[in-house]
């Protein structure tokens, strides 16, 4: 027995030493077919019975899997060509399937090489349990009638480059399988019921312009308002019981169109309101009109309408041209004409012809310097609330900015809710109220040290009054932003560490927090803001209660009754240190968080990264439970939980960081799951790494913290292993994340590295305020020191990586130790004090706020803290650098200016220190073209291997490449 035992176990290490040597490290040139599940590429029908999900490659094609859930018989796999990410749909009633086929990935570089006209996309329509298929070319876009599930509208691709703005609308029976054609529709929506098509027609001359009605089920359509404008917009209510829109009239003297607003109810015979402001100067600023850049909406109750306005702007008029001696041109042309042949040798009719050119030059720049009446200049003003490039940035938002205003349909009156007195407003639920806010008197400071204040209102809806509500309330974060109960009558906000109700209609505010035995401001938050609270997770439907976190467990605190008390939910969070960080909305359509349901809380163990899904059953009298019951706790990284909307079906995904997330069907219970994907069918042909492992241990400054080892593939125990180090602040939560292979913007990729025989190290770090720099040195040093001691990390061979604030540390860190054999920096910080006045070139703002109130972590600027920022800057420092550096940098950063890359260049060449800047021509603060990031993917990876593995060093590494030679060498490197 013993023989056989022992011969079985020599044939399974046989086939397990078989199995290895099949798989293989992935590669760069294995990324490009890769096929992998892209996000939340996954349907569920309303009836749990149907299952959808796509598979995607960079550059090749994708397909969809469909089937019946649990029955593989009817397992289909439908190609879909070309795209990052697939669209399809199941009808509300879960007996039809539609997806969209693209053109595939030779035919879109074909015809991009031929410069061929655009490629246009199918939609193919699928009856589940059945063979039938209908396929509809040139699809744009497309619809099922929501609840009503009876019809499909398909926007067909524009024809053609005319004025016309609309295209062919198919509409598709699905039960008799006709179809009719409504041409030039250019907007179209159906609405909650499916029982009405709302759509709007844009013909060429405005032939038949115009807003429609469809009865869905009588097939019959209604002209709703017909003009010579055009119509877009459109918005139905909730209920779908009313719609609105917007009606666009062209004026010649404005540069805008003059807008009017169109409300329906009463859908089966509808009462049509239609407000034109060009008609009411009574309660109508003339001088103003309805934007066509906000959809208008009704209220809930149907008495008012909402919608935007904005200032007219007159049309530039063309200046009469002035009469022209003809006379004096040509004694002028005459005169000039000498002059040039008197400079010039006429020896040929090629000089003459010189000549003559030379003449008409003259013409062409005294026209341009004519027209040139004013300069191409900007003002940078010392008092602008916003700099110059913020304001460039947001010119278009400011130019289409629209002030909201309501129209009450009884009594015909428009009244303006908002001014440039208050640029923000928030209608509330119920349309009761808005909540306004103005922050022109603070913008100024908030952009100079990111401490943020604001003046809050709030507006009647009924009369248009508005009040005060808060003066210079601060705002160390959102979390303490007011926000609105369901019913509309209160605001829960945060101030000085606690949370507050505030009761609109008595306009009092009550304290809901000082009672409690806990704290809800985030005390693990390091920036430079004052007390910033933990977001509240939301309202309970029925306005009775908030839910609120404190960081570990959840509480439920009432609202408006003296006799109940704040009651802790989940119990043990602090105690057993689980973190209870959000509510999972199963149903799309709640109001609030309905807590007569069973509430499913996403968990989170702190220390041993754990991760799961709770429940907390409803109470008898209101609110939920005390007590959690857990559904699920692994080690593993479970997310996204949903329902069918029409069944107890469950799903949910599961995932770590050598297996990608799939999803899993369940019931209430989560018990017993189901794989129901294979998100990354082609992963059993590669190696991946071998685990994970904690590294616990204590900052210079005597924070516990912790790090995650990834373990390279084919780990063995006791063997030492080349390390890349990477950190971004805290990251030890992303333990059992999956990093899909790629050629991501930074050429990083963990799973790629893990794969090809690297073990990689991510640590934690946290802040001291005014040392951000020498924070990274306190925390990441003894963390490194700790992984060592786990006997995988080759000491001798470890290399650091981090982008943009990853970026700085490793920039920094070189300056302080030479335990690193390799570095390699993207788009780093490296002089504090001049990074601080540069500007944040992707916003338009200043560097100051980033570096006084967020990441920088400073108290004041350079001048009142010189020694800080000079302490904490890799460019003051670079004397000390003996690590070889790779640096990422491009000119177009709009982050982290390129100067500061060059900055810390030039200082390390001029030392004669080793290092190579890499520069992406156009390139912003990450690589975003697929060829920058597939080269800088294996010139990184080209860097490490040679400086940690000990390879021979690529020519581009070891001596550079010169400027005539580059050409060459990139389309050798191509691939």
């Amino acid at each position: 027995m013993r023989k056989i035992l022992s011969l079985f176990g020599v044939f399974f290490l046989l086939a397990i030493s078989i199995h290895a040597q099949e798989v293989k490290p992935i590669t760069w040139k294995d990324i490009p077919n890769w096929k992998y599940m892209p996000g939340p590429a996954f349907r569920l029908s309303n009836d749990g019975q149907w299952m959808a999900y796509g598979l995607v490659e960079l550059e090749g094609d994708g397909e969809i899997i469909l089937q019946k859930v649990g029955v593989d018989s009817t397992k289909q796999t439908l190609k879909i060509g070309s795209t990052s990410f697939p669209s399809m749909e199941f009808s509300e009633d879960g007996k039809y399937f539609i997806y969209t086929e693209y053109p595939t990935f030779s035919e879109k570089k074909a015809n991009q090489k031929s410069k061929g006209k655009p490629l246009k996309n199918k939609a193919i329509l699928i009856k589940l349990g059945s063979d039938d298929k209908k396929e509809f070319e040139n699809v744009n876009n497309y619809s099922f009638n929501r609840d009503g599930s009876s019809v499909l509208a398909i926007n067909l691709s524009k024809e053609g480059n005319g004025e016309a703005k609309g295209s062919d609308l198919l509409i598709y029976h699905l039960g008799s399988e006709k179809a009719q054609n409504i041409g030039n529709v250019s907007d179209f929506s159906f609405n909650k019921a499916g029982n009405y098509l709302a759509y709007t027609v844009d013909a060429a001359n405005q032939s038949g312009n115009g807003l429609y009605l469809m009865n869905v089920a009588a097939n019959s359509i209604q002209i709703l308002d017909s003009d010579k404008a055009s119509y877009k917009s459109i918005g139905w209510t909730e209920k779908g019981d009313a719609l609105s829109a917007l009606k666009m009239v062209k004026d010649k003297k404005y540069k805008q169109d003059k807008g009017q607003v169109i409300g329906v109810k009463n859908l089966a015979a509808p009462s049509i309101t239609i407000y034109d402001p060009a008609k009411d100067s009574v309660n109508f600023d003339q001088a103003y009109t309805i934007s066509g850049n906000r959809r208008p909406e009704w209220s809930e109750d149907l008495t008012r309408l909402f919608y935007g306005i904005h200032p007219l702007e007159l049309a530039k008029k063309e200046e009469p041209k002035k009469e022209v001696d003809k006379d004096s041109v040509a004694q002028a042309e005459s005169a000039a004409m000498k002059k040039i042949m008197a400079d010039t040798t006429i020896k040929s009719i090629s000089d003459l012809q010189k000549a003559i050119s030379k003449l008409d030059s003259g013409k062409t720049k005294g026209k341009k310097e004519n027209d040139a009446d004013k300069p191409d200049m900007t003002i940078w003003h010392w008092n602008d609330a916003r700099l110059q490039s913020r304001q460039q940035i947001m010119e278009n938002r400011d130019k289409n900015f629209s002030f909201y205003s309501m129209y009450d349909v009884a009594s015909k009156k428009h009244t303006q809710l908002q001014d440039s007195s208050m640029l923000e407003l928030n209608i509330l639920d119920k349309e009761l109220y808005a909540l306004g806010s103005d922050i022109s008197a603070y913008e100024l400071d908030i952009n100079l040290d990111g401490q943020s204040y604001r003046d809050f209102y709030i507006v009647n809806l009924k009369t248009g009054e508005k009040k005060e509500l808060f003066k210079k309330f601060y705002m160390p974060g959102f979390a303490s932003y007011p926000r609105e109960s369901p019913d509309g009558t209160k605001l829960i906000y945060g101030n000085d560490g606690h949370f507050y109700i505030y009761d609109i209609a008595t306009g009092q505010s009550t304290n809901i927090t000082e009672n409690i035995p806990t704290t809800f401001v985030n005390t693990e938050d390091d920036h430079n803001v004052v007390k910033p609270m933990n977001s509240p997770l939301g309202w309970s439907s029925d306005s009775r209660y908030v839910l609120l976190r404190d960081g570990w467990d959840i509480w439920q605190v009432p609202v408006g009754s003296t006799k109940e008390k704040a009651t802790n939910l989940t119990l043990n969070g602090k105690t057993d240190q689980i973190r209870y960080q959000y509510r999972f909305g199963l149903d799309p359509e709640e109001k609030g968080l309905d807590l007569s349901k069973p509430a499913y809380i996403r968990t989170y163990g702190e220390w041993d990264k754990k991760s799961g899904i709770a429940k907390i059953s409803p109470a008898k009298k209101g609110g939920l439970t005390p007590g959690v019951e857990v559904l699920l706790w692994e080690d593993a990284y479970v997310s996204s939980l949903g329902k069918a909307k029409n069944a107890d079906t469950y799903y949910f995904s599961q995932g770590t960081f050598n297996e990608a997330p799939e999803m899993y069907l369940t019931n209430a219970s989560l018990s017993n799951p189901t794989q129901i994907t294979d998100a990354t069918p082609d992963a059993d042909k590669y190696a991946w790494s071998a685990g994970t492992r904690l590294v616990d241990y204590t900052s210079d400054k005597g924070v516990k913290l912790q790090g995650t080892l990834f373990l390279p593939a084919g780990y063995q125990e006791g063997k030492k292993y080349p390390t890349v180090v990477y950190y971004y602040e805290k990251l030890s939560q992303t333990r059992h994340n999956w990093y899909n292979p790629g050629y991501s913007g930074t050429g990083w990729n963990p799973n790629v590295y893990t794969s090809n025989g690297f073990a990689v190290f991510i640590p934690d770090i946290v802040y001291t305020m005014d040392d951000p720099g020498m924070s990274a040195v306190w925390c990441v040093i003894p963390a490194v020191k700790e992984a060592i001691k786990t006997g995988v990390i080759d000491e001798n061979n470890i290399g650091i990586h981090g982008h943009s604030w990853g970026g700085y540390q490793t920039a920094f860190l070189i300056t302080q130790t030479d335990m690193f054999k390799a570095a390699a920096a993207g788009a780093p910080l490296t002089n504090m004090i001049s990074m601080y006045d540069l500007i944040y070139w992707n916003s338009g703002g200043g560097n100051m706020s980033i570096f006084e109130a967020s990441q920088g972590r400073f108290t004041g600027g350079p001048w009142e803290n010189w020694d800080s920022y000079e302490r904490n800057s890799p460019v003051y420092h670079v004397k000390n650098v003996k690590t070889p550096l790779l640096m990422l940098h491009n000119d177009k950063d709009g982050a982290v200016d390129f100067t500061q890359g060059i900055e810390y260049y030039s200082a390390l060449r001029r030392l004669k220190k080793p290092v190579v800047l890499v520069q992406y021509k156009g390139e912003n603060h990450g690589l975003s073209k697929l060829e920058n990031r597939k080269d800088y993917s294996v010139r990184m990876m080209e860097f490490f291997e040679h400086h940690l593995k000990g390879k021979e060093a690529p020519d581009w590494l070891e001596k550079g490449i010169n400027k005539l030679d580059l050409d060459e060498h990139l389309k050798e490197r191509a691939f």
